[in-house]
């Protein structure tokens, strides 16, 4: 039996659980069936699933838990998985739109995970209208980083429907190893970016000078920003912000890439700049409805790929950068604007320190938020940052199992106390999925978020990209 102990970081995830802050990730996939499928399609999929008894790493991984000769918890293999319970089916009332799919997605990612077994599960749901139907995966954050899990999933599908018709289930699917370029490149979210701070924390004592500008820099803008950068522990109270229960919510939204590429060149600012304009003008109105829109800005904690001044472009470049959102500004154009210089400031302001120090920066900027969730005084205190917005690329070409085409996958990730909403974005075949999670009961109706993104998207282009009046045409008089 092989054993692999778990490091600082996964080990935070499991002290950190509770009922109403449950640390597993997830994923929503939605399929369109193949052409002349047969009415027990999925049900044949769901018996095919349970019977299949080959795995790999991760899938097979159950935790040990400490005691006295090993005090730190550990993945050992497990032999004997058992399928009903790791493998679901669900069904909605026919037809199943988002918005009962949303709902479902909501009470299954509400549940806590099993950590007596490997730590993940699966749901095939149909009934989804448009000749559709989902997966719902979902994983223990201690076990893999919800991204990297998504990309497991990937990998496991084929890009022609031909060649998918034969694939295993994904926990048979073996993981390619990564090329040299994915290995040095990862994506930018919260767990890489601590991750990649942790194995950082060398040479300490040759960066300490630059840390300790760095941070003197944000102390003496705390309360008082003078060039527009955005700080931690800056951010106004909000509903945001308190303390959370155990019931999620989950809504989704998908835009064209494309569309807000044109809108983020006719804007001159960048496709995240646009996602975070969003994200920004949703919040304001949904906020403003309830009667509990701050008058300050709420920010937001980005994960961001970021490149020091003395890289040479070999190693990870994750870091963790706090921004206005312009919730504070009703213009819509001025609020993009905003964001785009604020953004613009704390990728200069972290860029500008050396790689070692940048990495310690990282690892001191994201402690706080860490030991919140360590003391469970989550939600008690000054909020750091008002919420996590996360975007991350995914593949460009479509994608295949058991011939039928994937059409989106929507992140579903992690709600704590302080942070009441995640918005998570992953770019897929031309579209931008948004997925929203969010607190059941701190915010009834979040769902609206999603929508507004929308009427944000549409309030943009009329600002940026107006359309031509249309000319009138004049009427000549006829001479008598």
């Amino acid at each position: 039996m092989t054993t692999t102990r778990l490091n600082p970081l996964d080990t935070a995830w499991l002290f950190t659980e509770s009922r109403a802050t449950p640390n597993h990730v997830g994923g929503l996939l939605e399929f369109r069936l193949p052409d002349k499928a047969p009415r027990d399609f999925l049900r044949a999929m769901v018996a095919e699933f349970r019977s299949h008894r080959d795995f790999v790493a991760p899938w097979n991984q159950r935790l040990k838990l400490p005691f006295l000769k090993n005090p730190l918890p550990s993945w050992v293999t497990d032999d004997d998985i058992d399928l009903e319970y790791h493998v679901l089916h669900a069904a909605l009332p026919w037809p199943g739109g988002e918005r009962e799919l949303g709902e479902l997605v909501g009470r299954l990612h509400s549940t806590p995970i099993d950590l007596a077994r490997p730590p993940w599960e699966c749901t095939i749901i149909e009934g989804l209208d448009e000749n559709r139907f989902a997966l719902f995966i979902k994983m223990h954050h201690a076990l893999i980083d919800g991204i990297s899990g998504i990309k497991m999933l990937e990998r496991a599908m084929a890009t022609t429907e031909k060649a998918s018709l034969e694939l295993p289930p994904f926990w048979s699917a073996p993981s390619p190893k990564p090329s040299r370029t994915a290995s040095k490149r990862a994506a930018p979210s919260v767990a890489n970016a601590a991750a990649a701070a942790v194995e950082g924390l060398s040479a300490q004592a040759r960066s300490l000078p630059q840390l300790a500008a760095a941070f003197g820099s944000i102390i003496r803008r705390i309360g008082n920003p003078d060039d527009g950068l955005s700080v931690p522990f800056d951010a106004p109270r909000c509903v945001l912000n308190g303390r959370v229960r155990e019931k999620r919510r989950f809504a989704t939204q998908q835009f064209g890439i494309d569309r807000l590429r044109t809108l983020a060149t006719a804007a001159q600012c960048t496709l995240n700049d646009v996602v975070l304009a969003l994200c920004g003008g949703a919040l304001r109105r949904f906020l403003l409805e309830r009667g509990e829109l701050p008058a300050k800005s709420l920010t937001a904690g980005i994960p961001v790929s970021v490149r020091p001044k003395d890289d040479e472009g070999t190693g990870n470049a994750i870091s963790f950068i706090v921004a206005s959102l312009g919730t504070d500004l009703p213009d819509a154009g001025e609020r993009l604007q905003a964001i785009r210089s604020s953004v613009r400031h704390a990728k200069a302001h972290v860029q500008n320190l050396p790689r070692q120090a940048m990495t310690q920066y990282t690892m001191l900027l994201m402690a706080p938020t860490m030991l919140t969730l360590l003391t469970g005084i989550g939600g008690r205190t000054p909020p750091m940052f008002n919420i996590t917005i996360s975007n991350v690329p995914g593949p460009d070409k479509p994608l295949y199992f058991r011939g039928a085409e994937m059409l989106s996958i929507y992140p579903a990730s992690i709600v704590t106390h302080g942070q009441a909403l995640n918005i998570t974005c992953e770019s897929y075949a031309g579209q931008m999925n948004f997925g929203f999670t969010a607190c059941h009961t701190t915010l009834p109706s979040m769902q609206k978020v999603a929508v507004y993104c929308a009427d944000a998207l549409a309030e943009l282009e009329q600002v940026f990209l107006p359309k031509p009046a249309a000319k009138k045409r004049v009427r000549r008089k006829r001479s008598i």
